[in-house]
Formats: C-alpha cells, structure tokens, sequence
C-alpha cells in the first residue's frame, strides 16, 4: 500500500476550521481507499506563524513543505496583523512558499454545479455546466520584476515603479502545462495577454504561439486580448475551456471567472512546479481560493467547500488518483443537490448548515460512493 506524505497549513481565520474538515476526508479516504495512506503533518503559517514566532514561514516549516508529497494550504491574514513590517505580512508565508517551492503553474478552476447555477449573478443559461480552467502563471510578471520601489523625486512628489518582467522558458513551460491540460479536457486554449499595448504581450504571444506550434499542434489556439477576455467571462463563459494567462492578468480573470460560478467559497486552486528531470517528481500547493474571512472565523459558518475541493485537486494531480477526486466531488455535488447550503451560498428552500455539518454530510455520501 502506497505510502504519502501531506503538509497541511491552516492558517488564519476560517482556514483553520475548514482545514479541519480536509483532514476527516483524509481520514475517511484513508479507511475507504484500500490503495493508499495519507500520513499528515501540521504547521504555522500566515498570522499564526507571526504570533508563534516573529514571521510568517519559519524555515522549519519551509522544509517540510520542500519534502513533502503536497502542501494543503488553508488561508492567511487579517486585520489583527495589518501593522506589521509589509515583509513579515501574513501573505509573505505563502508568497515564500510559491517561490522557493518554484510553483510556476496556478491552476484556478471556475464550475459551476448544477444545484448552483441559481446563485450565479449571470443567467443560469450562461453558467449551467460551466467547465473554466484557468492557468496563471504565478512566479513571474509584475508581482516579481525589478525594479519594483516607491521613490521621492526631487520636486517632492513620490513615483511608484512596478515592472512586467518575463522570459521565453517561463512563458514556455507555462504554455505546455495549458496545453496538457486542454488534450485532457476539451482541447481549447484561449491565450490572453495586451500584445496591443505591451511588450511583455508581444513576446508572450509569440512564445505561445510557437510552443504550440512545435508542442501541441493538435489542440486548439486562439488569442486574445485580455481585457476582451474580461469582457467575454461575463457575455459567454462557456465559450472557454482553457485560459493561459500571465500573473497580473490571471489574478484578475481567475477572481471574476470564480464569481461566475455563485461564490468564492465553492473554488479551489492548485500551485504546480516543474517535474524533477530524474524521479519526476513535482512540488505542489493546494489552496481554496477565498480568504482568511476574521469575521467569521470560529463561528461554525465558513464553507469548506473549497478546501476540500482542493484535495481532490491533490488527488487529480499530484497523486493520479483521479477516481478518488471524482468520488469527492461528486460528494460535494450530492450534497448540494441535497440542497444543504452553508451560509455565503443559502438560497430560499435550502437548509443552512454550518463547517462542520457539511464537511460531514460530503463523508457520508463520499462513504456511499466508495462502498
């Protein structure tokens, strides 16, 4: 029986509760699986990991993160830490972790389940059976370039610089994931960028369209330009299956694509490295895409929903264990369609529950499923 090793880092906030939850599906996957154990380990990061020790990753937690099989990461920040250092805020923990582990590939999917299609702020026609796979590429671009600084200028006013940074290799490996992935799914890219305005634009389509070329001529391409991207999310979603995107660009389409499909709460994400040329091996961080919620943290009112869609995301990719992932989120639909709702998703008819009953009822069905 195969043997795998978690990180979990709950974090701040409603991490915690909902990382809870994560570890009762590990639990019962465990007892259910008959193929695998999961063996989990805990630490600090965020807000609570500035508490404990003064920063926001200590370098012991750094390096079970480096050796572990994947990092199940809750969420971090809030107010209680909004005075601190800005190189010791809570998001400095996972920004550390994105780079050091060198997860190059964000993965951000928008679906829309059936028994929420309602709650969408678009018609349900439009985002029924939504499908979106969003990958952004996470550790170049703006959020990374040098020179990156505020500066006075001698009339006194101040300047602000951020710079748009990127290579042919990290625009290329980021192009071939997208397009793995469209070979595995509807066999579609769209590729957005501001080629009409940016030069960073300029040399991302041209990568792309030569790394599809030479890589994956037998899926689908078109270009396009980003904020049209924008535009197109919210006229007619289901016209994209795979988006590749930069940094900048793909934290801002993955937000609206994810507001699509009724709430943030309902979304995962997954963090992906490069293979290791000799064991194959690749680094990886799962993360719900929704925040760290302070005010309702420790209320029984945060919807695990994403967390826990976040390790069937683990399952999908890192273990190749899509059956166990489709098991999880097809809980989660039968749930839904149960009509149990936690609160940022409660519709009239439903039933609100709170974290821990609905992490439960997801169990029980994953139970029936797996019998």
């Amino acid at each position: 029986m195969a043997t795998h090793q978690l990180l979990l880092l709950p974090g701040d906030g409603i991490g915690v509760e909902a990382m809870h939850e994560v570890a009762n599906i590990i639990e019962t996957l465990n007892k259910v699986s008959g193929k695998v154990v999961f063996e989990t380990e805990h630490d600090l990061v965020g807000g609570a990991a500035i508490d404990a020790h003064g920063v926001p990753l200590t370098e012991s937690a750094l390096k079970k993160a480096l050796n572990a099989d994947a990092v199940i990461f809750g969420a971090v920040g809030g107010s209680k830490w909004d005075d601190v250092a800005y190189e010791i805020r809570p998001e400095a923990g996972l920004l550390r972790l994105r780079k050091d582990l060198g997860l190059f590939a964000n993965l951000r999917p928008a679906i829309c389940y059936p028994a929420l299609a309602d709650a969408s702020s678009l018609k349900r026609e439009l985002v029924e059976g939504l499908d979106i796979m969003i990958v952004r590429e996470l550790t170049g671009g703006v959020y990374f370039g040098e020179p990156k600084e505020i500066v006075t200028l001698e009339n006194g006013e101040k300047r602000a610089i951020d710079t748009q940074l990127y290579t042919t290799h990290e625009i290329e490996r980021i192009a071939k994931v997208a397009f793995d992935l469209a070979g595995k799914r509807q066999n579609k890219v769209h590729s957005a960028e501001k080629r009409n305005v940016m030069k960073s634009g300029v040399l991302w389509n041209e990568v792309v369209t030569a790394t599809h070329k030479s890589y994956a001529p037998s899926v689908g391409l078109e270009h396009i330009l980003a904020d049209n991207c924008a535009m197109q999310l919210v006229r007619n979603p289901k016209q994209f299956d795979v988006i590749v995107t930069d940094n900048l660009f793909g934290d801002v389409l993955s937000d609206a694509a994810a507001m699509l499909t009724g709430s943030l709460g309902m979304l995962p994400s997954a963090s992906l490295g490069a293979p290791d040329e000799k064991t194959g091996r690749r680094l990886s961080l799962y993360e719900p895409v929704h925040g760290s919620a302070p005010d309702i943290a420790g209320q029984d009112l945060a919807n695990p929903i994403a967390t826990i869609a976040s390790f069937a995301m683990a399952l999908r990719y890192t273990f190749n264990m899509g059956q166990e992932a489709d098991m999880i989120d097809q809980a989660i639909a039968n749930v839904l369609a149960d009509g149990l709702r936690t609160a940022d998703i409660m519709q009239d008819g439903m039933t609100q529950v709170g974290t821990k009953a609905m992490g439960a009822a997801i169990i029980k069905h994953l139970e029936t499923l797996a019998a």
